[in-house]
């Protein structure tokens, strides 16, 4: 059952690291077909399990070593209808890869929490349509229909919280927010910022996160920025306003080039490890409240032992 669902402990500004990018990993550097980059596809079948679960304790060594929380963002980013009926899914199969995807943060909790290191289970979510463009909108009300059936199945869970990342449009991230609100459960919000610091529809963070706010009482318990390097977003840092106190959370790209340009890059760019870490020591100069720190494409156990090592 949920250890943390009433009681976030990233909210009383305890240092918590995640994983990096999950699926660029697994492809790029483990040589892994992931239709769709569909990371939840692999718990069909032991070996994938195992690849997971190999892929996941790799982080919370890292963690273990200096006394760290760990917050265990399940593999489940494409996990929604829409991509389930690409990979061959029904809704009952795609509601047990969901639960199987918590069983397995439950187990390395269990194999791995200390009181040093608590760890919290996150059911993850991702975008209808592309992480990287406001293609096929939907309204607010549209959004919180569609994302309600994942977020129920992780309310039912032990779960302690959900977090939807690399949205593109504020509706979208609404939608969520009331969908989580109406299964009780915490959520995060997360969106994707483009090469001058807004998100794709061309909204500002500092906007986008008010309007979500407003459109939904505050309901979020923080948000977060994901899919961008540090370079793309740093001018944003000096601006006042209470997105600063809103923003707990950062998993940047380890590379500094556009969405476009990563999306027509047969290789991967993992940047420079050390750099990004001496990075997120400056934003968190800038963003003291933030308090979740992990990786996003291209990043990888590299990266956040050099994040770590800088923060900590």
């Amino acid at each position: 059952m949920s250890h943390y669902r009433d009681n976030l402990p990233q909210l009383k500004d305890t240092l918590f690291l995640t994983d990096g990018g999950l699926e660029t990993t697994l492809v790029f550097h483990k040589g892994m077909e992931l239709p769709y980059f569909a990371a939840f596809d692999l718990l069909r079948h032991d070996a994938g399990v195992a690849r997971l679960r190999r892929y996941y304790e790799a982080y919370i060594e890292i963690t273990r070593h200096r006394d760290l929380g760990f917050l265990l963002e399940a593999p489940t980013w494409r996990a929604n209808a829409d991509w389930r009926v690409k990979l061959g899914y029904d809704a009952r199969t795609l509601a047990a890869a969901n639960r199987r995807a918590i069983d397995l943060m439950l187990e390395l909790r269990d194999h791995h929490e200390t009181p040093e290191s608590p760890m919290v289970i996150s059911g993850n979510l991702g975008p209808r349509g592309d992480g990287y463009q406001a293609t096929a909108r939907m309204s607010a009300a549209e959004a919180r229909r569609y994302h309600a059936h994942q977020i129920e199945t992780f309310a039912d869970t032990a779960a302690d919280m959900v977090a939807a990342f690399t949205l593109t449009y504020v509706d979208e991230a609404i939608g969520i927010v009331q969908a989580a609100r109406e299964a009780a459960i915490p959520v995060a919000i997360s969106f994707t910022l483009e090469t001058d610091g807004r998100i794709p529809a061309g909204e500002t963070l500092a906007g986008a996160i008010a309007h979500t706010d407003h459109e939904t009482d505050g309901y979020a318990a923080y948000y977060m920025i994901n899919c961008a390097h540090p370079t793309h977003f740093m001018h944003l840092l000096q601006e006042e306003g209470e997105w600063r106190e809103r923003t707990r959370g950062l998993r940047a790209n380890a590379s500094k080039r556009s969405h476009a340009e990563l999306d027509e890059s047969p290789d991967l760019d993992a940047g420079n490890p050390g750099e990004l870490g001496l990075e997120y020591r400056r934003i968190r100069e800038w963003l003291p409240r933030l308090s979740v720190l992990g990786g996003c494409c291209g990043t990888d156990h590299r990266h956040l032992g050099a994040i770590c090592a800088a923060c900590t």
